[in-house]
This record gives C-alpha cells, sequence and structure tokens, in this order.
C-alpha cells in the first residue's frame, strides 16, 4: 500500500486563503443583513423618559422640542445628536441620553443654577455657579441676584472676584448689587447704597488688599465731615497710598468770593 502523497505548500496556503476570505464575505453578507433589519421600521422609539433637575422645563415640552430633532429607530438613533438637543433647551445644562431596551430612550437632565445676572439689563444672560454665560428667562430668577458684567470668556473669573469681594462688605451692612470688569482689566462695584467704587486693576490679591484697606478707613473718614458711611456717592482707589472719596452733601471746593 502506497503512502498519501503531501499536499504542497502552495495548495495549503490556497485552501487557506479561500476559506479566510470565504468567512469574511459571510461576515459582511451577516452584518449587511443585521444592519438592514436594524434600519427598518421594526424598532420604532416608543417613549423618551426624562428625568433630573427639570425645574424649569417640563417633560411634554422637552420631547416636544427634542423628538423632530430625531432620526431612526431605537438602535439607530444618534445619542449624541440627541444630547445636543437636549442641551438646546433652555435651562438644561447637561443631557445624558441612553437606550433603555426594548423601545425607549431615557435623558437625565441637570439645569443651570443661576447665581447671578450677566452683561446688560437689556439681556437676557445668566451665569451660573461655573463661572458659565447662558440664556435664559430672566423673569423664572430672583430679583435679588448680582449682576455682573465683562468680556463673556471671563465670567468665571468674575464670578471669582465677586465671591472674594462680597463677603469684605457685609459686615459693614453693604451689598454688592454689581461688579464689573472693564476691557482693561479694571474692576469696578455698584453697591446697595448707590455708591460706584473703582477698584482699579491687579491679581485678585491686590484688590482684595485694597478693598479691606478701604472698607476699615472709610467710616473716619466719613465721621470728619458729619456724615456715615451711607453718605459714600463714589471712591476711587486707583490711586497710590489713598483713595479720593465723594460724599453726598460734602464739597471740597471753595466758592468764589466775587460770585457772593
Amino acid at each position: 500500500m502506497s503512502a498519501a502523497m503531501p499536499v504542497p505548500f502552495d495548495v495549503k496556503l490556497m485552501n487557506v486563503t479561500a476559506n479566510i476570505v470565504f468567512a469574511l464575505c459571510a461576515c459582511l453578507l451577516l452584518a449587511a443583513g443585521a444592519w438592514w433589519v436594524l434600519r427598518q421600521p421594526f424598532f420604532p422609539i416608543a417613549a423618551i423618559k426624562v428625568d433630573g433637575e427639570v425645574t424649569h422645563n417640563n417633560a411634554v415640552t422637552l420631547r416636544a422640542n427634542v423628538t423632530p430633532q430625531l432620526a431612526g429607530n431605537f438602535f439607530t438613533v444618534d445619542l449624541a445628536r440627541a444630547r445636543k438637543a437636549f442641551e438646546s433647551v433652555p435651562w438644561v445644562r447637561k443631557a445624558v441620553v441612553r437606550r433603555e431596551f426594548p423601545n425607549r430612550l431615557r435623558a437625565t437632565l441637570t439645569e443651570h443654577v443661576p447665581v447671578a445676572h450677566w452683561g446688560d439689563e437689556a439681556e437676557s444672560k445668566l451665569v451660573n455657579g461655573f463661572g458659565e454665560v447662558f440664556e435664559a428667562n430672566v423673569a423664572e430668577v430672583d430679583d435679588n441676584l448680582p449682576r455682573l458684567e465683562g468680556p463673556d470668556d471671563q465670567a468665571s473669573q468674575v464670578l471669582g472676584m465677586y465671591r472674594l469681594l462680597a463677603p469684605l462688605f457685609r459686615p459693614y451692612d453693604i451689598s454688592v448689587v454689581e461688579l464689573g470688569l472693564s476691557t482693561r482689566g479694571s474692576w469696578h462695584v455698584l453697591l446697595d447704597s448707590g455708591a460706584v467704587v473703582e477698584l482699579g486693576r491687579g491679581q485678585s490679591e491686590q484688590v482684595v488688599e485694597r478693598t479691606e484697606a478701604f472698607l476699615r478707613t472709610v467710616g473716619a473718614v466719613a465721621q470728619q465731615y458729619g456724615r456715615t458711611v451711607a453718605s459714600v456717592e463714589s471712591a476711587d482707589l486707583r490711586h497710590n497710598q489713598g483713595y479720593a472719596l465723594r460724599l453726598r452733601g460734602v464739597t471740597t471746593v471753595v466758592a468764589d468770593p466775587k460770585k457772593k
């Protein structure tokens, strides 16, 4: 009995290659078939569940705004696009959208929490606790929130400065109503008494130091003229080793005797 002749190497290689090609073709056909099935209207999105922080929005309104922007079925819907659609709704800061088998989407929302008005009173901009500027209906927020002003890309810096300065005035029964940062980097505040205080430029530590020095001494200065801190009309802290002060009802201008 003669032994079987070994299969040549090139034949083996051709057989292996053919098997791999057939397997790849089968996988591609299966994938294409599965993709075709998934794209058919057999798996529609039956519901969108909204939860999380929805103080300023209701689920019905959210679904009405977002649903027209969604395309595809349960398997093919673009979750990133759905997330952006939810985050485009006023007050929504962040949305996490995921599929819930068999036919539902769940959107978990986080809303902006306003801590201050932003910019001009004619605008509808607010600032949240992260120093992010957003637009919303300002009629829905507390009128007692402070107003911050400055370049939009520096809102976080302005909020940080407000958090440093506001506590300095409270022991003197004074509240900061507005804080502004000019395009040249100079700070100013409007107090609840109506006084405008120019704080000048510099690092936050320098601005805080000037403000503390002003608050420690302004009461005594006002008292010299029979006035109180509430009589301060304006102050300018941009002077070296001192500040300029304007008090209501007090003038340092000497009358011209020729005009009497």
